[in-house]
Parts: structure tokens; sequence; C-alpha cells
């Protein structure tokens, strides 16, 4: 049975990070700051293997913001498993994610949760990127890789990558998990015959450091995961839409 989500229930905000000390703080305090009229939340931040003085970092700023919590993993096991991380300690049964490297505005969080409590079968919402701040070629993978996940998946979304995203917590951790995952959500979550919404989000230019993926990366393995999602799809015929029987009393 599906019950709508409100956000009196709180919000948690999961950051996947790595190598990206020099942009946390600062977009650490622009969710604060988004988020300022909520009474329960809190922002996670899931370290991603990062050089040990991203501990300390992580240790001054909560010692100042008690809505913040950190998480480490001791070495990197990619973007999905750091999400997956974030969400299973989530507090609050909706959760917002954005990437640690500052290019996704937090300012964008409440269209996101207006969204997602919109409607009783809405579980995801998905940050659909219409200007970026990265260089031409970057922006050309990306629309090939958009453009055939698209055609062979069907999940009615152009940026299927964009680091803004809320979702049920609950949706989230029934749906198969795999390295990568995080690439198909809006598919995954179609899968399990939940509906998904888009709202335009603006991308900023990365304040430090640059990317950890190149092309070889995605294409390597994006062509099997797209494989087996394709896959998975075409072998979930029906969804159950169950409802519970009750005594006549």
């Amino acid at each position: 049975m599906t019950e709508p989500v409100t956000l009196r229930a709180g919000v948690s905000v999961v950051i996947p990070a790595r190598d990206e000390s020099d942009s946390l703080e600062l977009l650490i305090d622009e969710i604060a700051a988004a988020l300022d009229a909520l009474s329960e939340y809190e922002t996670i931040v899931v370290d991603e293997g990062s050089l040990p003085s991203a501990e300390g970092l992580l240790r001054r700023l909560m010692a100042t913001r008690p809505r913040l919590r950190a998480l480490r993993h001791a070495v990197s096991c990619g973007k999905s498993a750091a999400l997956r991380t974030g969400v299973m300690a989530a507090r609050y049964p909706i959760v917002v994610t954005l990437d640690g490297d500052g290019q996704n505005d937090p300012a964008y969080i409440a269209p996101l949760l207006a969204a997602l409590t919109s409607g009783e079968r809405v579980a995801l919402v998905a940050g659909q990127r219409t200007r970026r701040g990265d260089s031409g070629w970057k922006k050309l993978q990306s629309r090939i890789g958009n453009w055939v996940r698209a055609k062979l998946l069907k999940d009615a979304t152009r940026d299927s990558v964009c680091g803004l995203k809320a979702f049920r917590r609950d949706v989230f951790l029934a749906l198969p998990y795999f390295d990568t995952m995080h690439r198909f959500l809006p598919a995954l979550v179609r899968r399990e015959g939940y509906e998904i919404r888009h709202v335009d989000v603006v991308d900023r230019p990365r304040r430090h450091g640059r990317s950890h993926y190149g092309m070889w990366d995605r294409l390597l393995v994006g062509v099997p995961d797209l494989a087996g999602v394709w896959w998975l799809i075409r072998r979930r015929r029906r969804v159950p839409q169950v409802s519970e029987v009750r005594n006549a009393d």
C-alpha cells in the first residue's frame, strides 16, 4: 500500500563526496539556508575515501552544525555505494541528494520537495539540467548517453544523472542495488509502478577540482549496466497493486 509522504515527517539530505573538501563548507551552509523553514531535517555527508584531512574538516564542521552527520568509506566504492550508505543511515522518510562539488544549487531543493509531495504515487523527482557548467566535450558525452538510455529504457527522463533528486527512502531501499544504479533511478522507480516527476535546474560552475569520471570510465561500466536494467524492466510483467482485506468488524 502507498501512503503520501509529507514534509512534516522530515528530510534527509545526502551528499556523496570524494576529495571535495574545498566545496563542502559553503554547500552545507547553503543547504541549511534552503531548509531553514523545516523543523526536522539533517545533512549527511558520505566521504568516499578522501584524503585523511577530510575527516578533520568534517569534525570541525559538525562541532558548530548540529544537523550535520558524516560517514566515511575507508576506500572509494563509487557514488552509488555512497548514496546507499547515506540513505540507509537517514533518519527521515524523504531523501534529497546532491553532489559535493557545488555544481548542484540547493535553491532547487524546495521545488523538488513540492513535486515529491504532490501525489501519493510520486516516489522520485529528478532534476534535469537546462544549462550546464561543463565543457562542450562532456556535454556531448552526456547527451549521447542520455539519448541511448532513453531509447532503451523509456524512462521519460532526458537527464538521469543529475545529482539533484528527491525520493522516498523506502522505495529507494526496495530497488535492486548495483554499482552505478544512481544513473538508472528513474527507470528503476518506474519499474516498481511509481510515478516520477521532473524539475528543470541550472548547474553552477564547478568551484574546485575536476570530475572523477571520463568517457571510457562511463562507457565500460555503462553499457553492461544499461543492458542489465533493460533486462530487469522486461522481466517485470506486472506490478502488484496491494490492498489489505479487513474483517467485518
